[in-house]
């Protein structure tokens, strides 16, 4: 049963010729973001630098996205996040002719990486509120976890890739990989169409329709404290992702370390995202999601307690779990219970805080590591944040979980 759940999410047409071409292309950009923060380590040997780069990657997310969700309940959501990639793939053409050309500096690399924030931003409010059209709505759960599966197998295969390719030849090569990537992703993107549109006839004041998504979201009783443990953990423990060339240097100075760590994070993740994918089911989704409140601090003390390589690879593989059960289950719970009518502009909400929290936590962990030790840092953040969010929950979970997890 669980597997006919998902082969009947991959046998709606429109769906898996995008999980296909996006699946493609998350590779490239999982290569391109191991480069970027092995190329910032290596041009400035700061923590504060990788946290400015994460900052500058991440935060365009949190002020564009909530406009972006307005403009994804108004526009064609396929068109928009095939302008939104295709700007992604400038950005990747140039940076790449900057690496092989020795011209790039640390303030173009994070001048770069801010510009295609600003795209991935208008990207993520169209692709959260686009998969859901893709097919009929009883494929959802199934589909979405299909989708945060491909996200972090990509975790694994890009760093592996892009590992041995720096090695070889040079940053160069894994911006390289991003760039042919995205190509095979925009001619998927022109392939598809939407089984169903919710984005017509939007009238109104823009501003007005981004305060009603987040009055929407405040007031639900489920999607808003869903909500508050998205940021937690995205805040306390997924900048580990963003750190990691630092974290990896206590195991040694090689890249090899950086590209393990960050595909045994992936693996974590694969695991969790290809259970949730067979599962295929709403219930007991939200005692599963909240689990990574005790699951994601969990994996970073053990990353960061000690310096024997195979217990960090273990600990990356915990918190990698913890950011999947996070990120899927929360989405899959606010796409089940959200009015399709503002879906656009409450799944923004989900996309600022899932890619744009951990630029506030990286930067600020950065910065801080650079002081008090980067490892120490991680490991209080993850726990100041979490554990309070967790005791605040426990009263307010079966309320949650009857309004997240009826049928829509």
């Amino acid at each position: 049963m669980a597997f006919s759940n998902l082969a009947d999410a991959w046998k709606q047409r429109n769906f898996a010729i995008y999980m296909s071409g996006a699946g493609v292309a998350l590779v490239g950009m999982w290569a391109q973001r191991l480069a970027v923060y092995v190329l910032a380590w290596e041009l400035t040997g700061l923590s504060t630098w990788l946290g400015l780069i994460a900052f500058a990657d991440l935060f365009p997310t949190v002020v564009l996205t909530p406009l972006a969700g307005v403009i994804a309940d108004r526009v064609d959501r396929r068109k928009l996040s095939l302008y939104s990639q295709a700007a992604g793939f400038l950005q990747a053409v140039v940076l790449t002719t900057l690496v092989f050309t020795d011209l790039i500096d640390i303030w173009s690399l994070f001048f770069l990486t801010l510009l295609l924030g600003i795209a991935m931003a208008f990207s993520t409010a169209a692709r959260l509120s686009m998969v859901p059209n893709l097919m009929e709505a009883q494929y959802v759960p199934s589909a979405l976890a299909s989708d945060a599966a491909i996200y972090n197998s990509a975790r694994v295969v890009g760093p592996m890739l892009a590992g041995p390719m720096i090695l070889a030849v040079g940053i160069g090569g894994a911006f390289l990989i991003n760039c042919l990537t995205y190509v095979v992703f925009l001619a998927c993107l022109m392939n598809i169409r939407m089984v169903r549109n919710e984005s017509r006839g939007r009238t109104g004041g823009m501003l007005s329709q981004t305060i009603e998504g987040v009055q929407y979201a405040a007031k639900h009783p489920g999607i808003g404290p869903m909500l508050i443990v998205l940021t937690a953990l995205a805040v306390g423990v997924k900048p580990f992702l963003e750190l990691l060339p630092a974290v990896a240097d206590n195991f040694g100075p090689s890249v090899t370390y950086v590209s393990n760590l960050m595909a045994a994070g992936g693996g974590g993740a694969v695991v969790c995202a290809v259970w949730l994918a067979l599962r295929g089911r709403m219930e007991g989704l939200t005692v599963i999601t909240l689990s990574a409140l005790i699951v994601g601090p969990l994996g970073v003390f053990l990353m960061c307690v000690t310096n024997m390589f195979w217990l960090g690879l273990i600990g990356a593989f915990i918190a990698g779990s913890s950011i999947t059960l996070t990120g899927t289950g929360v989405q899959t719970l606010m796409q089940n219970s959200v009015d399709g009518a503002i879906r656009g502009r409450v799944l923004s909400l989900y996309g600022m805080l899932h890619r744009g929290a951990p630029a506030l936590g990286a930067l600020l962990m950065g910065v801080v590591g650079d002081q008090v030790g980067l490892q120490a840092t991680l490991i209080g953040g993850a726990v100041i944040l979490c554990v309070p969010v967790l005791l605040w929950i426990i009263p307010r979970w079966q309320e949650m979980r009857r309004t997240l997890e009826a049928a829509p």
